[in-house]
Order: C-alpha cells, then structure tokens, then sequence
C-alpha cells in the first residue's frame, strides 16, 4: 500500500517529519484564487490548491479521488522572482456554430442560450510571465519521499496553476530536513541566471565599484502556512471531484528570510556577505 492509496495513514497518522521542496518555474504561471468564466486572475504566488492539485497529478489520483493523505500537508512559498504579470485578450466561441449559452440558469439549472444570440465571448485572463517559486512541503517522510518519486515520474502532465502552463524541470529538489523557514532558508537562490546577475550588477552599481558585486545572501519574501498567522488565505482544497469542488481557509503569516545567493565567490571579492545581511531593502523584489 502506497501512503496515497485509500486507507494509507494520514500525515498525523506518521512520525518522521521531512520537508520536499518544488521549483515552480515556467514561462506562464496562473494560480487563481477567485476566477469567474469571463475573467480569470492569478495571485503572485502559488496556491495550496494548486500545489496539492500538482502533487496529486503526479501521484495519478484521479479528481474524484479522496485527498486525505494531502491534505494535513503544511505548505510555505518563496518568492525566488516575482515575474510580471500578462494580460491575455482571449475569445471563446462554440465549434459547431451555436450560440453561446447565457451565464446565468434556470431553476432546473439548465443554460438558454443568449438572446440575441451571440456567438463569441471575449475573456480576460491573467499570468504571471518568468516568475519562479520554491515551494516548501511539510509532512512525513514516508508520504514526501513517495512524492518526489512521483513527481520526477508524474502520472499525469503538471502544471503550474492551469494546464496551459507547463513547469520548467526538474521541479523536485528533493526531501530535506527541518522545518519549513530553515529549508527556505538555507535553499540557494533559485531566480534565473539573468535576473541573479542583474541584481549583481545593480548592486555594484550602487556601491560605486565599477564591477558587479556578488553578494553572499539576498532577501526574499516567503508565506509560510501557521495556525497562528495573521492573514487567512481562502486556497485549501477539500475535494477537486468536477460536480463538488470545496475549499477551506487556512492562516498563514508573511516574513522575508535572507538566503543565500549561490554566486561564486572570487579573488577580488572580500565581503563575507555580513554587511548584505544589514537590512531589509523593500524594493529588492522589484529588481530596482
């Protein structure tokens, strides 16, 4: 019995606490907290909809599925780049010809079609372009270990939020123990190679030397999952089944952790990273 076979013991059920840690990178991002047909927004970061969602692809569990081994799972996101976000001009129109139907139902919950008839819905649909993410798992070893099998091997394709938005691999970076803020806190920097020697040069430019400076650690942004959080995020699923899609809240608190750059360190280049540690700069995120 696999720990995501109906029956397996729970995530409270087991001892041995590990965390898995998921690189979310891709060209599109969309991880939609709140969509309607006709528009469909994203949030800056990855839901725990859509991490579950992913891990249970990967597991090949289909949507009628129950999610009782993922769901006590404790999630924490890094933000490595935030991206920028994409405005999609997109119409919807039905192949055969018909008329689209209304957005509203009838009591029996049956859809008439517009009237006048219109053959074509313009949408509004949002992304995030070149975003990266670590997303930090927290639960049983046993149960994370079978999930990064899974999804180095995935049953089914991933996504990052919608299925039009495949993930850059590898994704897994593997179970680390510890908790979740000091696995993020001691993961390498994981923004592309451009934005991290962009940042180095920014910063050189800044200090007046004439040459980029690699500095040793950098601020990034994390929400880490915490009973006792203050902020509540509507994004824990309950059941992805297509006719019962249910969702719960959960609380979460937001906090920066100083991580390390993964620049290679060279003859010239003194610093120890002590004094890039000095203080928080709030606009380190927005690349300026």
């Amino acid at each position: 019995m696999t720990p995501l076979t109906p029956g397996a013991p729970s995530a409270r059920q087991c001892e041995g606490q590990a965390v898995l840690l998921l690189r979310l990178a891709g060209p599109l991002q969309s991880w939609g907290s709140r969509s309607a047909f006709n528009r469909r927004e994203t949030g800056p970061e990855p839901t725990k909809s859509g991490v579950i969602g992913l891990l249970a692809a990967a597991s090949g569990l289909a949507r009628e599925d129950p999610l009782d081994a993922l769901l006590p799972l404790r999630l924490g996101i890094r933000v490595d780049q935030p991206g920028a976000l994409l405005r999609d001009y997109h119409t919807v129109s039905d192949y055969r010809g018909r008329p689209l139907p209304q957005a509203g139902v009838s009591a029996k919950g049956i859809q008439k079609p517009t009237s006048p008839a219109k053959n074509t819905h313009v949408t509004t649909r949002y992304y995030l372009q070149d975003a990266v993410f670590l997303a930090a798992v927290a639960g049983p070893r046993t149960l994370l270990t079978a999930l990064d099998v899974a999804v180095r091997a995935p049953a089914y394709p991933l996504a990052l939020g919608r299925r039009s938005c495949p993930p850059t691999q590898p994704v897994s970076r593997g179970v680390r123990d510890g908790s979740i803020e000091d696995v993020l806190r001691e993961e390498p920097w994981q923004a592309s190679r451009r934005a991290r020697e962009q940042y180095a040069a920014q910063r050189g430019r800044e200090r007046n030397l004439g040459r980029s400076l690699y500095p040793a650690r950098v601020d990034r942004s994390v929400t880490v999952e915490d009973p006792h959080g203050d902020d509540v995020l509507h994004d824990a699923p309950v059941s992805f089944h297509p006719q019962a899609r249910t969702f719960t809240s959960r609380r979460v608190r937001h906090d920066w952790l100083s991580i390390p750059t993964g620049f290679p360190r060279t003859d010239d280049d003194t610093s120890d990273g002590a004094n890039d540690d000095a203080g928080h700069d709030p606009f380190a995120l927005l690349g300026w």
